[in-house]
């Protein structure tokens, strides 16, 4: 596995729209800000020509030149680490104009997003080898006052710490708008993690392996493609384990069973040595006996491997930053604690 070397004091940040570009209220002031905020810290700033796109059909501009854009910005020596502007919904179809074998030579580099932008960060780790980090997108890091989150993940992006935990608190209902773009987390509810060890529940959990995952809505699309390369993944990796971690936006409780039905049965899933899923968007929905619980056990319990439930990732923040690629040591109990091995 490759690993980025760590972002420096007065590094360059490159900012890039391979999804949505920052152009409507409340991510335009956001962005905004959250450039203001870096720069205040002493970083230079080095802005994609998609930032501020929105001439796409469902991402920031023409897929070649999002991917053309995310492409050179990883190829320039010019910029230390990549933060994607946005997720969104067409992401995916920037990858027939990538270039993979020429991002295998280049010097690997930090990108950081999450959502829409599984369909860079998967591709990264399973074919290039090279770790990725699922975690917040540029404009979050215009919110007033950083949550611990955004903290943790600059940490890691730093080479700070390699130990992250979760937080006592999360947001169902966001206050951020068009008129607020500015506003801070709006952590209300308590984190319970629900676990469960096979199919028993249990009060604590220890499990270690490689991570890889996801967006679901994005894996989904990708399964089955000429960038599925997950299988060969797992058997380069089989004497690690693979540690799935995965989160939901759009897919109802029955999409979520069903697509974790096809990815168990297209092999997936095999040399698993755990689960991490984060708070699906639909929390409280449930639909023929279905809900987000046991529509993830219902087709994971019987592997015999731990899970951990309503874990604090995906869209439901705040986010713990995930180094998809690394090994990693996860604990559960009352929270989640990942340490991280970058080898």
């Amino acid at each position: 596995m490759r690993y980025p070397s760590v972002l420096k004091e007065n590094g360059t940040l490159g900012f890039v729209a391979p999804s949505f570009g920052c152009v409507t209220e409340p991510y335009f002031s956001a962005f905004k800000n959250a450039l203001a905020t870096f720069e205040k810290m002493g970083y230079k700033i080095k802005l994609g020509p998609n930032c501020y796109e929105s001439s796409g059909m469902g991402i920031s501009n023409t897929p070649e030149a999002c991917a053309k854009e995310l492409f050179d910005m990883y190829k320039s020596s010019d910029t230390d680490v990549l933060l994607s502007c946005g997720g969104g919904e067409m992401m995916c179809k920037i990858l027939e104009f990538l270039d993979f074998e020429a991002l295998k030579e280049a010097d690997p580099k930090w990108f950081l997003g999450y959502s829409d932008n599984t369909n860079f960060i998967y591709p990264s780790t399973v074919m290039l080898d090279t770790a990725a980090v699922y975690g917040p997108c540029a404009p979050t890091f215009g919110m007033r006052t950083w949550h611990k989150a955004l903290v943790d993940t600059w940490d890691i992006l730093s080479g700070k710490t390699l130990r992250v935990s979760g937080y006592d608190k999360w947001e169902s209902e966001s206050l951020k708008s068009e008129e607020n773009p500015l506003e801070p987390y709006n952590v209300t509810e308590e984190k319970k993690l629900v676990l469960f060890n096979g199919k028993d529940k249990r009060s604590g959990l220890k499990f270690s392996g490689r991570l890889i995952g996801g967006c679901l809505d994005s894996l989904l699309t990708l399964a089955g493609t000429r960038f599925d390369k997950t299988k060969d993944f797992i058997l380069r990796y089989k004497e690690d384990g693979i540690v799935w971690f995965l989160e939901s936006c759009d897919l109802s409780v029955l999409q979520m069973n069903r697509g974790l039905w096809q990815l168990k049965n297209a092999g997936w899933f095999e040399g698993a040595t755990g689960f991490i899923i984060g708070r699906p968007y639909h929390f409280d929905d449930a639909e023929c006996g279905f809900d987000r619980i046991n529509a993830v056990t219902d087709v994971l319990s019987g592997m015999g491997v731990p899970i951990c439930l309503d874990a604090d990732l995906g869209h439901l923040p705040p986010t713990v930053p995930i180094i998809s690629g690394a090994l990693a040591n996860v604990t559960c109990d009352t929270n989640i604690t990942l340490e991280y091995d970058l080898k």
